[in-house]
């Protein structure tokens, strides 16, 4: 059966090749909820699992010159698809482990900081996250990792660098951090604030406290109000690691904790916090460069803005502090996928078997409040 991975469908995709067309066959439903920019959907899910013959005819009018890439969730249905499609006589293969294998793709580029070393951003585009790796004078730090450690293991190896510490700005509700596990396999501390260590060994963080890696100071920024324990990293006022408390055209919610039935406070005292926590980093310089945890799209690494970019065109933060509260505690958009329990596996309070966390990651990213 031929099959193309996602890594090889990435790489296509971003060099913009006009020669393939990812094809999407599960249910329009599902497809509108998440799917890889530029896909095309034609909803024959219950044709392929029925009667693959009808499918056939749905299906005759896609472009001959192009190969043709079927998705479904889990790369199983889609195989049914190619099949049908060659037989037609199309040029075809499966996407390798559908829309779960597209969120494990991970891309690294370089951010441009005036640090005294090198700062890379690590996005997965099927899943929105962003992860930040600082190296300075022979010394690394992770931020936000994933659960895919190679992919930052390979980074290290690349700037010779050693890992002295691993960083989660908060427990995220999103996806499953690898923080904890890539401290362990190289023996450094992972540092997590206490609010959101309910249940796992993690080096206390505390607001002003400062960690060298290499010859950059990495500041902490108490900022809660998305989650309790959630901080922000400022690098010597050249980068701001904001997480999920400020992205660059919103705010992160600030619902999820206490729906997650691990925090005892409501959405109006967490909607109030966030606005107290959002006005520490307005404080920061304006030429400071934000790197949130997250991006609404599907990001192609490195996505930056200026503090005075994001100021002038992030909404939230032009609302007064009654507006923000309202807004934020009314409006709530659908939440992340399984989020209940990937929030409570991130604080310590679950254990996941490993054949079950791409499953539970599997959906779009939804930590902003818009």
């Amino acid at each position: 059966m031929p099959e193309l991975n996602p890594d090889e469908l990435g790489a296509r995709l971003r060099a913009d090749e006009d020669d393939v067309l990812v094809l999407d066959i599960r249910h329009q439903a599902d497809y509108d909820e998440w799917h890889i920019p530029d896909s095309v959907n034609v909803d024959v899910y219950d044709e392929l699992q029925d009667d693959p013959e009808m499918a056939g005819d749905v299906l005759e009018d896609l472009p001959e010159e192009k190969e043709i890439v079927t998705v479904c969730a889990a790369g199983v249905v889609s195989q049914t698809a190619t099949d049908v499609l060659r037989e037609m006589g199309y040029d075809a293969a499966t996407l390798t482990d559908g829309m779960n294998g597209w969120s494990r793709v991970h891309r690294s580029a370089s951010v441009q900081a005036d640090l005294d070393g090198t700062l890379v951003q690590v996005a997965r585009p099927g899943k929105g996250c962003l992860s930040h790796v600082l190296i300075s004078d022979g010394e690394a730090a992770v931020f936000d990792p994933s659960h895919y450690l190679d992919e930052y293991d390979a980074i290290l190896e690349e700037h010779d660098a050693d890992l002295v510490g691993v960083f989660d700005t908060h427990a995220h509700a999103d996806h499953v951090s690898g923080g904890a596990e890539l401290a362990e396999r190289h023996d450094v501390p992972y540092y997590l604030h206490p609010k959101d260590a309910l249940a796992i060994d993690a080096t206390p963080v505390e607001d002003e406290a400062t960690i060298e890696v290499g010859n950059v100071d990495v500041d902490v920024i108490h900022t809660p109000g998305h989650s309790e324990g959630s901080v922000s990293f400022d690098l010597e006022g050249e980068a701001l690691l904001t997480g999920d408390t400020l992205f660059h055209e919103s705010v992160g919610r600030v619902e999820l904790g206490v729906e997650a039935g691990i925090e005892e406070s409501d959405v109006e005292a967490n909607a109030a916090t966030l606005y107290e926590s959002l006005q520490r980093l307005l404080d920061r310089p304006d030429d400071a460069v934000v790197l949130p945890a997250h991006d609404p799209g599907s990001p192609e690494p490195p996505v930056t803005a200026t503090l005075g970019d994001v100021k002038a065109q992030n909404a939230d933060l032009n609302r007064d502090r009654e507006e923000f509260i309202e807004t934020l505690a009314s409006d709530i958009p659908d939440h992340p996928p399984n989020f209940e329990r990937v929030k409570r596996t991130n604080v310590g309070q679950e254990d996941v078997p490993d054949e079950e966390l791409s499953e539970l990651e599997l959906g779009p990213n939804r930590c902003a409040a818009e």
